[in-house]
């Protein structure tokens, strides 16, 4: 057991107590082991999270990626790095799973929409509390393939920041 121990040790530089200590193929080796992990780890969430679907899960995207990097690089200790990633998914994963029935913490931790556009006539109120401006609307209509919001039964800025229209 303990020559497992040793060869993991070896390889990974587990008792490494500075990252300077870590060799190129001991960081290789944390890099690919890291990798599977948080495959198993997005196996055990949701695949929602990683579609960015809304400012809750870009906030777990970018943790996870921080976190992971430090246990790469050796700036952070491996297992508990790797654990502390695995609680913050199981944590979006409980937290999404009770939003789902509940509106208030849907809206709590995921936003909601906000209508920009009804019937052709632009809300510039709610487009000022969007922070969005008529240019950065006339882009995202130009990107659904509307040229005047005149064309545009509604138009909702979603959880997720992307524009979506019906048109007339």
């Amino acid at each position: 057991m303990e020559a497992v121990a040793n060869g993991f040790d070896l390889v990974l530089g587990l008792s490494a107590t500075k990252a300077e200590q870590l060799s190129t193929l001991q960081v290789s080796a944390r890099a690919i082991g890291v990798f599977f992990v948080l495959i198993v780890y997005v196996r055990i969430g949701k695949k929602r999270f990683l579609g960015q679907a809304t400012a809750f899960d870009a906030v777990l995207v970018i943790t996870i990626g921080s976190i992971a990097s430090r246990a790469i690089s050796g700036t952070a200790p491996l297992g508990p790095s790797l654990a502390g990633t695995l609680v913050l998914i199981l944590c979006h994963w409980v937290v999404s799973y009770f939003a789902k029935d509940s509106k208030t913490l849907s809206r709590l931790v995921k936003g909601h929409d906000t209508l920009l556009i009804k019937d052709g006539r632009v809300d510039r109120k709610a487009l000022r509390h969007a922070h969005m401006s008529e240019d950065d609307l006339a882009e995202d209509l130009r990107q659904q393939g509307v040229a005047v919001p005149e064309a545009v039964k509604e138009a909702r800025l979603e959880r997720s920041g992307r524009l979506s229209v019906l048109r007339k």
